[in-house]
């Protein structure tokens, strides 16, 4: 008998430290990319991330990241750029070590390529990240690589999915990795929407989280 209560202490105690990081609850990211081109060769990256626990509510995250563009060709662009995040660890009002704000900044190189009807996208960045906690200043550094794929299905719709691996410049050297899936719709030339499925794979740990992306560019030049 000492021994199945203790196996049940067990099973409620991993219970609770799952509900608590939200890990089996169905959350959700809203999010808003632009490229707004201010000259042939040059373009601003704007972007922001609402993420949340739950589809709807329990905020977890807001990301905010800009950067200059260098377009060497169509296919191949290299941006230095800054990113804001705030993150709440805590889930259903249960605090934890993980509340954060991080100033972030970072280098990218992105070059296409297309294959018969396959456009392939290849991103690489480099980041340096400067976290506060309430008990520590930490800077790290991290690597991510991510490998994109989008085929039409006609003029309108679209199917998008990628591959993303973030790799540790210290330890541990594994950092997560993130499979993303969804079907897009362009509403016009500069105009897009994506609705997906996210699998974020940290070690030991996985989120689910749906996706709503809104991709709107401007061009700038027109107006000069």
């Amino acid at each position: 008998m000492k021994n199945v209560l203790v196996s049940l202490l067990a099973l409620i105690t991993v219970s609770i430290n799952a509900q608590e990081t939200g890990e089996d609850q169905l959350g959700a990211w809203y999010m808003y990319f632009g490229t707004n081109q201010l000259t042939d060769k040059l373009s601003i990256h704007s972007e922001a991330q609402f993420r949340f626990y739950e589809t709807a509510s329990t905020f977890n995250q807001l990301l905010l990241r800009t950067g200059l563009n260098y377009h060497i060709t169509d296919n191949a662009i290299a941006t230095f750029g800054y990113a804001y995040i705030n993150t709440d660890g805590s889930f259903e009002d249960i605090p934890n070590e993980e509340n954060s704000e991080e100033h972030r900044i970072f280098q990218q190189f992105i070059l296409k390529n297309t294959v018969h009807k396959f456009k392939f996208e290849h991103r690489y960045r480099l980041e340096q990240r400067f976290i506060h906690t309430q008990f520590e200043d930490v800077t790290e550094h991290r690597a991510r690589y991510r490998l994109q794929l989008t085929y039409p299905l006609s003029e309108k719709w679209f199917l998008n999915v990628y591959d993303e691996v973030f790799i540790n410049l210290q330890e541990p050297i594994f950092g997560q990795n993130r499979l993303y899936g969804a079907i897009g719709y362009t509403v016009k030339s500069n105009f897009s929407v994506q609705f997906g499925y996210l699998k974020n794979h940290f070690t030991g740990i996985n989120f689910d989280r749906l996706q709503l992306g809104i991709f709107y560019n401007t061009d700038f030049r027109k107006s000069n």
